[in-house]
């Protein structure tokens, strides 16, 4: 850990200074308290570093918690081992496929009907907008069948192996489109606000809420719904990617582990006696005992993890490997047959789009897990078998 400033500090051995630079924005605002802290991955995002934590009294940054409300992963532990796996007596780009064809992928796509596996998740969701006064038809009138789709970027599906050889499912997604309209929107207002209450403000995707605020109280429950509807996304794709694991295997599968958790969030937390909205702009919790999860680049390990409690920290971990190259300059800068290299031994589908997706272009996950050593502790290790992406 090192300390940039009296309200900055950071966890990330590899950073660059316009990174910095920009947490030390966030960190000067007189609401941040008591300091942001900065995780092992950061890198430059939007307002707001991504892999930072941004404690604040009286008010809330949307755009610090970003368009995809509610991001995160889950993994679920199988009875499968990985030498089971690939004596199934079929090729492993059979089950990719499948998993392919079960899941909705890519930007904009969703499913054509709500399933009858999925109905009890949307009738949860409808009951939870219901009783917090929640309009998702207003930013999405198809949410419900969002519910089970991925999306792109570095959203994916994996079929991994641990120490062990033991297999898990593992995946990454978010809120999808309703998510990035509320988010939207509300940022919208926090920029308006600011037009008046802040017209010095060094980058408009710092604009707050405040508490007093008339369009506080329903972005914060906007924003719980969305959070949860990111959850319960996951775990009805983790339902799919398991129906068809047990298909592959001729066997249904049992869940001996499962850890699903948030990386773009908000919570109410107390930390040095303080009660705080903690926004964590591409970390998870790491609170002492909780589960969690960061996944490494496209072609490198992942982890499951046990967080440290760390109070400096806010009791926070990275999420993942942070990016080094943009997704332009990534492709400008690697290729197609680069990718191949690097996914070597790896089953996943052969295609340029995923060129700003190649490990390259992340931070080194190892190096990135050093520094969170007095985070959080390491329980499992997963390298990748299967890797499905949506363009």
């Amino acid at each position: 850990m090192k300390q940039i400033s009296e309200k900055l500090y950071s966890w990330a051995s590899i950073i660059d200074e316009h990174a910095l630079a920009q947490a030390e924005l966030t960190a000067a605002l007189p609401f941040v308290t008591p300091h942001v802290a900065l995780m092992p991955d950061a890198h430059v995002g939007m307002g707001a570093t991504v892999g930072s934590v941004i404690p604040t009294q009286g008010a809330v940054i949307p755009a610090a918690v970003g368009v995809d409300i509610g991001c995160g992963m889950v993994a679920v532990r199988t009875q499968f081992s990985v030498e089971q796996l690939r004596a199934a007596g079929r090729p492993l780009s059979h089950l990719r496929e499948r998993i392919e064809r079960a899941v909705p992928l890519s930007p904009g796509r969703h499913n054509r009907k709500v399933q009858e596996a999925t109905a009890p998740k949307v009738a949860q969701l409808e009951e939870l907008a219901a009783a917090e006064s929640v309009t998702p038809e207003e930013f999405a009138k198809n949410w419900r069948l969002q519910l089970g789709s991925l999306g792109g970027g570095n959203h994916f599906i994996e079929v991994t192996a641990d120490e062990t050889g033991a297999v898990w499912t593992f995946l990454h997604s978010g809120s999808r489109g309703v998510g990035n309209k509320i988010a939207q929107r509300y940022i919208k207002q926090a920029k308006k606000y600011a037009t008046k209450r802040d017209p010095d403000l060094p980058d408009a995707n710092l604009a707050h809420l405040a508490m007093t605020d008339f369009h506080y109280a329903g972005y914060m429950s906007h924003l719980h719904w969305a959070q949860e509807f990111a959850r319960l996304n996951r775990e009805v794709m983790m339902d799919r990617v398991i129906d068809q694991l047990g298909t592959f295997m001729d066997q249904e599968v049992q869940r001996l582990e499962e850890v699903n958790c948030h990386h773009n969030y908000t919570a109410t937390e107390t930390h040095f006696g303080q009660n705080l909205v903690v926004s964590r702009k591409g970390a998870i919790a790491a609170h002492a005992g909780t589960r969690g999860l960061i996944p490494g680049s496209m072609g490198t390990a992942s982890y499951v993890v046990t967080g440290k409690g760390n109070e400096m920290s806010l009791c926070s971990a990275p999420h993942g490997a942070g990016r080094m190259y943009s997704r332009r300059k990534a492709r400008q800068t690697f290729s197609q047959d680069d990718l191949r290299r690097r996914m070597a031994g790896i089953e996943y589908r052969d295609d340029a789009a995923f060129i700003d997706e190649i490990p390259d272009a992340y931070k080194d996950i190892d190096q990135v897990m050093d520094d969170a050593a007095d985070l959080v502790e390491v329980d499992h290790v997963l390298r990748q078998i299967i890797n499905v992406k949506g363009q």
